[in-house]
């Protein structure tokens, strides 16, 4: 009896792509796109050490926690900083896709990494996949992902910039020729604005608030560069002083202030990568411009700051969230195309 269809086709797609970021976790499959987006955190039972909850279920508890369980986030600066927290919701994740399927198939794993990643920290995340259930683990740096997700021709001579802010890193580079010219890595990214804020609701209004709390007024009224639409939020917090909830109204302006910090790190950043690059990418940078990804490119005028800084042009990818994990699904899917940008 002959079958109109290949029996591949029947099976899962053992091939996965994942963007292990500090504060998502993105996970792509083979002939499916991407099939998990979730926070980067885990809730655990501080008696057992079990996990309670992952994701978004474990996001919500951030700040709420009972006395018997921590909600934690294992990723710090885009790299592994607990290395069983991490391991367990990675197989959780994993476990997630792959029991979708009827048959169970050990995957092949790509991770994105921070191009600054060091051995130790590159082991680490080898470990953590292949305990989760990763037949074999392969890596690609963030920002080679992210230039290949928003469709730029990396396998070319031509040079390409992307600047990609996650919640932990910042990671600037030029790529040609499948390879990364040269770049500048710096562990400041979305949670330095989320401190920030925290520390200025501390010193100038006397209120205390939570990472959730200081993330939400970063995306609501936070911005890198005055763009005319200037904006206002209430904020509830405890007053350090009486101890008691209160809530306070907050300016735009001043949460743009607060954050300048680490704003001028990025800039500092992008400079210094402009300052290295071979005078003839450059040239082709000039013509080009430079692509931002990563949730920190949704900071409101950061390219417009940028692009005053460096008198270049600075394109925002429009779902520049995924950028790097579509990136690294490409790869899943043109393999032969892109195996050079891959490595152990």
């Amino acid at each position: 009896m002959k079958f109109p269809f290949k029996l591949d086709s029947l099976l899962p797609a053992n091939e996965i792509a994942v963007d292990l970021g500090t504060a998502n976790t993105l996970v792509y499959a083979k002939g499916e796109g991407i099939v998990l987006n979730e926070p980067s955190v885990v809730a655990i039972d501080r008696n057992s050490g079990e996990p309670k909850a992952f994701g978004l279920d474990a996001k919500r508890m951030l700040g709420r926690t009972p006395e018997g369980i921590i909600a934690v986030r294992p990723l710090k600066d885009g790299v592994i900083a607990d290395f069983e927290r991490t391991e367990k919701m990675l197989r959780h994740f994993l476990g997630t896709i792959i029991n979708k399927h009827f048959f169970k198939v050990k995957p092949m794993v790509i991770v994105a990494v921070p191009s600054g990643i060091t051995e130790v920290e590159r082991r680490a995340v080898r470990d953590s996949a292949e305990t989760a259930g990763a037949k074999e683990v392969w890596m690609v740096a963030e920002p080679m992902a992210a230039a290949i997700g928003v469709g730029l021709p990396v396998e070319t001579p031509t040079g390409n910039m992307v600047i990609d802010i996650g919640g932990g890193t910042t990671e600037i580079a030029v790529i040609a020729l499948s390879g990364i010219v040269c770049d500048t890595s710096i562990r400041t990214g979305g949670d330095e604005l989320d401190q920030a804020i925290v520390q200025f609701m501390r010193k100038n209004y006397n209120l205390l608030v939570g990472e959730p709390t200081a993330e939400a007024i970063k995306i609501k009224i936070g911005s890198a560069y005055p763009a005319g639409d200037e904006r206002e939020m209430e904020v509830k917090g405890r007053d350090l002083v009486s101890g008691i909830p209160k809530t306070v109204r907050v300016h735009s302006t001043e949460v743009r202030e607060a954050v300048q910090e680490p704003i001028q790190q990025i800039v500092d950043a992008v400079r210094r990568a402009l300052e290295i690059t071979p005078p003839e990418l450059a040239s082709d940078i000039v013509d080009r411009g430079i692509v931002m990804t990563g949730g920190g490119a949704l900071i409101r005028g950061l390219d417009l700051l940028l692009s005053q800084e460096t008198g270049l042009p600075i394109h925002v990818d429009e779902d520049p969230l995924t950028c790097v994990v579509r990136g690294t699904g490409r790869i899943l899917d043109e393999y032969e195309k892109y195996r050079n940008v891959l490595t152990r």
